[in-house]
Parts: structure tokens; sequence; C-alpha cells
């Protein structure tokens, strides 16, 4: 899917919350340089950032991880619960595979490094405003090994326990899903049309309580869930 010409959709609203005064003016430099993205408000702190998160109503927060009080990850938590909720993409100067992990399991739309370049960084804010997955690449490699390693008999359990509400065929999306396929890909290895996979998304979604698809893709890799062989 190619990236939304600037102006030809409504201006995607924007909240930056750093406790670094210069991080948010950088990064408001950064976005009010493209024409369809409009920073709403700035918060210092996760608090700040609910409150005004509740004020603005932005399409995207970015939410830095550590700030005094109230950390990026318990607002990203709180955020992702009301409704409406604000795609969150989580941004970090710093390497941290447990908070990518409770991050995104809270329903981040993704997690990129504060040294992300200004184009990435746009293109990236356009994609969680669609609610698209924002990951970069370094960060899924590492992300994947981590949900490998970390507890696996308990989560193991119950990640599978929790899958076995799907049908057959969700449960094939599912995995597909885990394996990063898109949408068209996985229509085309089940010879499947592209609205009734995306109807088999929705109903994933929906049946496991969960807000996007990296959180399907961890909990496929949490139930220790390869990818399937081609179908016949």
């Amino acid at each position: 899917m190619s990236d939304p010409t600037p102006g030809a959709e409504p201006a995607i609203n924007v909240l930056i919350a750093d406790d670094d005064a210069m991080v948010r003016f950088g990064l408001k430099m950064m976005l009010d340089g493209a024409p369809d993205l409009n920073v709403v408000a700035e918060a210092g702190d996760g608090a700040e950032a609910i409150e005004l998160a509740r004020r603005h109503h932005p399409d995207v927060v970015l939410m830095d991880i550590r700030m005094p009080g109230t950390d990026g990850l318990t607002a990203t938590e709180i955020l992702r619960k009301d409704s409406p909720a604000p795609q969150v993409m989580v941004l970090t100067t710093f390497d941290a595979d447990a908070h990518v992990l409770r991050a995104l399991r809270a329903g981040a739309a993704g997690f990129l490094l504060k040294d992300t370049p200004p184009d990435e960084l746009v293109v990236a804010v356009r994609h969680a405003a669609q609610g698209r997955p924002v990951l970069s690449p370094e960060v899924t490699r590492r992300l994947i090994a981590k949900v490998a390693e970390s507890d696996q008999d308990g989560r193991r359990a119950t990640a599978r326990e929790r899958l076995g509400v799907l049908g057959e065929r969700e449960r094939e999306v599912a995995v597909e899903i885990g394996a990063g396929r898109s949408n068209a890909e996985i229509a085309a290895r089940y010879f499947l049309g592209l609205t009734t996979v995306k109807t088999h998304v929705s109903s994933i979604l929906s049946k496991l309580g969960l807000n996007n698809r990296v959180q399907v893709a961890l909990l496929v890799q949490e139930a220790g869930l390869g990818s399937p062989a081609d179908p016949e």
C-alpha cells in the first residue's frame, strides 16, 4: 500500500509526549514540515499526555517511554483502553526489548528509536493513523527472538488456550499474521478473496480482544506456532 498523498485526506492530528522540551521541539519541527500532519498538543509526562489526549482527541500520540510520574508505557495502556483510542507510537533513545513487548501488548501501533530520520518518522505517523503496524526492522528481529525465549512454558500454554477460540480458518490466518504476511499475501496463499481475509482478521481481533495485527503476531509467537506449509 502506497503512502497517502499529502493533502488528499484530512490532516492527521498528533500529540507529542516527552519530558525533554528540546526533543518535543525537534519532533514538532519535523512533523509540522509535512502538510498533512498537525501537532495539536505537547505533554511533558504521561499524566499530562492522558489529559491532553482526552481533550484534543489526536489521531496519533508519539509517546516517550521514560518520563517522570506516569511513564509512557502506563500512559499507553490507559489511552488504548479509551474509546475512541488514539494510535500510540512509542519513541525511545534506548533499546529495551521488555519495553517493546509491554508497549505492543498494550496496543501500541509501533516502536521507533528517537534517531529515526525525519522522512521515516513522517511516514510512520501516517501508517499509524491508518492502523498499520510500525516497527523498525531491527526491533522486529529482536522482538521475535525475545518472545521465543521468554517464559516459554507458561506463556505458550496461555497463548494456545486463547487461540483455541478461533475457528480453523481463523487460526490459519492468525498464524500467517504471525509470520508477517499481509492480507494480500494470505489471500493468495489460501486462494481467498481479500474481503474474506479482512473479515477473518476482524473476527480474530474481536474474539481475542486485541487491537491490532502486532498483538496477534505476538500471541502466535508466544504459542510457538510457526508458519504453516504452503496450502495444497
